[in-house]
């Protein structure tokens, strides 16, 4: 675990996170945890695909209260979720959400098919214990994201393929302009930690690259 603005935060490999704050355990994207696992009061799940919208891990995590939240695309997989699309605005028992744009705008698996399309997934920006935690989900730099105001906490995807190279992850942070950067979506599907240290060395802000936890 690590403090990073008041938050406890473990980061648990790929796109997955374990905040605390609040009283209250907030876990993002869950994939390919190890052993037994703290029961998480909300889940976030940012889209579809295996490696964020994992059935198995979401069920380490889930307990009899947990709330999930996810985009449509998610509900054939997943019972009891709470749905979400851009622009939602909710409160789960005092701490807001909101759900934004998360898409690709240069990552394509074939000519004019991105890998996840504007509308497709979504990240996350959490209101909690006075902080602002945003959770990029599968995205490039989007122009959203200049809108996304008073940002805390960034955690931004850095391995390309799929998701921003470290140099296009810079641009996102310039845009998001928080307080502490964490760069995520390496180490596992595609990418390493070259990568988080060549988004480190070439943003001007701070960053902190956290070292996976199980």
């Amino acid at each position: 675990m690590v403090l990073v603005e008041g938050l406890e935060i473990d980061w648990l490999g790929h796109d997955a996170f374990r905040v605390r704050a609040s009283g209250k355990t907030i876990c993002f994207d869950p994939f390919r945890l190890k052993g037994n696992q703290p029961k998480a009061d909300l889940v976030f799940i940012s889209h579809d695909h295996f490696d964020h919208c994992s059935v198995e891990d979401i069920a380490k995590v889930k307990g009899p209260n947990t709330v999930i939240v996810a985009p449509e695309n998610c509900t054939e997989k997943l019972e009891g979720v709470t749905p979400v699309i851009p622009g939602d605005d909710i409160d789960l028992d005092g701490i807001r959400v909101q759900a934004v744009h998360a898409y690709n705008v240069n990552k394509f698996r074939s000519p004019g098919e991105p890998f996840h399309p504007k509308g497709f997934g979504v990240g996350y920006i959490v209101a909690i214990a006075g902080k602002r935690l945003y959770h990029g989900g599968d995205t490039d730099a989007i122009p959203e994201m200049k809108e996304f105001k008073k940002i805390d906490v960034a955690l931004i995807p850095v391995s390309g393929t799929y998701v921003m190279t470290p140099e296009e992850a810079v641009r996102a942070a310039e845009l998001l302009k928080p307080k502490i950067a964490i760069p995520m979506h390496y180490g596992s599907i595609v990418g390493s930690e070259k990568d988080a240290r060549d988004f480190e060395k070439r943003y001007s802000g701070k960053t902190v690259v956290l070292k996976p936890v199980q």
